[in-house]
């Protein structure tokens, strides 16, 4: 090897590695200040590429887990919610049950005040948890957790859409449900007893014309009632016609609209004319609506029979009126109501007290088997008769009995409800821990690309320190060595 003075190779050799060596201490110390084996892109293009994927799907799972805790947490107001609409139709059902009962002895309109203020408190509390029909919840509720492969797997949907997942008091079933006391109103009245500002019949009176059957016979009755100087409040009007009429199994009461109205499991029917400043507005008449019924005309039957079955639940029976017996109004009715006596069908007056009504507190049928041969029957026509069916809003227990059973099927459509929002809860946070677990496993691929090794990169610091040092030595023996080309110099 020839030695040169022009270019010092080792030198040049040497200057290399210490760059390359400061390089190397330069990634190490980096690698231990930040944590990580990648700092640049230079680093690992293609493992970068992969971690950068992987803290996607982190950022995106980690999102989706506040977002199904915000679910979960929607779901347990609304669950909340609905335990305590539970709780209201249970008091509602206590308010029923006690107006369904016939032993009754409070105001049945103090008791439907509640119950109707407690429907109201039900689609205000629905409204709040956005379940009322139409609300913010009460649809498809969809969360996005992501950790999917498409973004329908990247989602878990609740659906509380549709009616049936409303819990306020339309979808229910219960909107209409009362539990006042029934009866029946005269037609045409538009007094409102109600009105404490109003005295009634002061100096004079009014009076009801009854024709009933209670099983005791038929009776016409005449109720008046009197105001004297003073006249009389709503209430006392009421008063005056109840002593008067709890001989006969007939009650009066103020209606939801204020109007008297008559009710009771009586045979009868109601007349009455106006009065000045009585409780009744107008002439009129009303029947028994709490019962089944059928009118018919007085029979003066002067030829052959007529005859008709008379069908219930308790048996068949066979009505006929012949010269004898349907001659007259007061015959018939006296026929009729002995050849359906037992059957808890009977016969009375009607509200004009011309012709007849059959009632009853259970359902029945008519058939007409043959027409009077000669003068008027009871029924113009052959065959089956209509019977107006029984009226729940006419009973003082009807409207009561009719809302046990919409609660009844509300509590079970409640329970469907908070069953779905139930279900809701769990998917949600069964879907919040599968996020939770692959956070966990992609953030231990991701640190496997990106995170340094801090041992190796300790130990390859103190390499390069080494090496730094080393090479720092060889370049100035490098450095030095042409200087011995001078001492070949010396003796020339």
């Amino acid at each position: 090897m020839s030695i040169s003075i022009q270019t010092n190779v080792a030198s040049l050799s040497a200057q290399f590695y210490i760059g390359q060596n400061q390089r190397f201490q330069s990634t190490a110390i980096q690698q231990l200040s930040s944590g990580y084996k990648i700092n640049s892109s230079a680093d690992d293009p293609a493992g970068l590429a992969v971690a950068n994927q992987y803290a996607g799907e982190i950022t995106q799972l980690t999102a989706g887990v506040q977002n199904a805790a915000d679910g979960v947490s929607t779901l347990q107001i609304a669950d909340g919610g609905i335990s305590n609409i539970a709780q209201i139709l249970g008091r509602l059902q206590t308010l029923a049950s006690e107006s369904a009962s016939g032993t009754f002895q409070g105001n049945r309109t103090t008791v439907n005040n509640e119950f109707q203020g407690l429907l109201s408190e039900i689609n205000r509390q629905a409204a709040n948890i956005g379940l009322n029909t139409g609300g913010v919840n009460n649809t498809n509720l969809t969360v996005y957790t992501g950790g999917g492969s498409t973004q329908g797997n990247a989602q878990v949907t609740v659906n509380l859409s549709g009616a049936n997942n409303a819990v306020d008091t339309t979808a229910l079933g219960i909107a209409t449900a009362s539990v006042a006391g029934g009866g029946t109103g005269i037609g045409g009245n538009t007094i409102n007893l109600n009105n404490t500002a109003t005295t009634f019949l002061a100096t004079t009176s009014q009076s009801f014309t009854f024709h009933e059957n209670n099983g005791s016979g038929n009776q016409d009755l005449t109720i008046t009632v009197s105001g004297g100087g003073g006249g009389l409040s709503g209430a006392q009007v009421i008063s005056s016609l109840n002593n008067q009429l709890q001989a006969y199994g007939i009650t009066a009461s103020i209606g939801s609209n204020g109007a008297v109205q008559f009710g009771g499991s009586t045979a009868f029917t109601v007349s009455t004319v106006a009065a000045g400043t009585g409780p009744i507005s107008a002439t009129g008449s009303a029947i028994n609506s709490a019962n089944y019924s059928i009118n018919a005309a007085a029979p003066a039957v002067t030829g052959s029979a007529e005859t008709f079955t008379v069908q219930n639940a308790g048996g068949t029976y066979n009505v006929s009126l012949d010269a004898t017996t349907g001659a007259t109004q007061a015959s018939a009715l006296t026929a009729i109501n002995s050849a359906l006596s037992g059957s808890g069908i009977f016969a009375v007056k009607d509200t004009a007290g011309t012709g007849l009504t059959l009632q009853s507190a259970s359902a029945f049928s008519i058939t007409e088997t043959a027409l009077a041969g000669a003068g008027t029957g009871a029924f113009a026509g052959l065959g089956g008769q209509a019977v107006t069916v029984a009226s729940n809003a006419a009973s003082s227990t009807g409207n009561a009995l009719a809302a046990l059973t919409a609660l009844t099927n509300a509590i079970g459509n409640l329970g469907l409800v908070q069953g779905q929002v139930g279900a809701g809860e769990n998917k949600l946070q069964y879907a919040t821990n599968l996020a939770q677990s692959q956070i966990t496993n992609v953030s231990a691929a991701e640190a496997g690309i990106r995170d340094a090794d801090v041992a190796s990169a300790a130990a390859n610091l103190t390499k390069a320190q080494v090496l730094q040092q080393t090479s720092l030595a060889a370049l100035s023996q490098a450095n030095s060595a042409p200087q011995a080309v001078l001492s070949l110099l010396k003796n020339l």
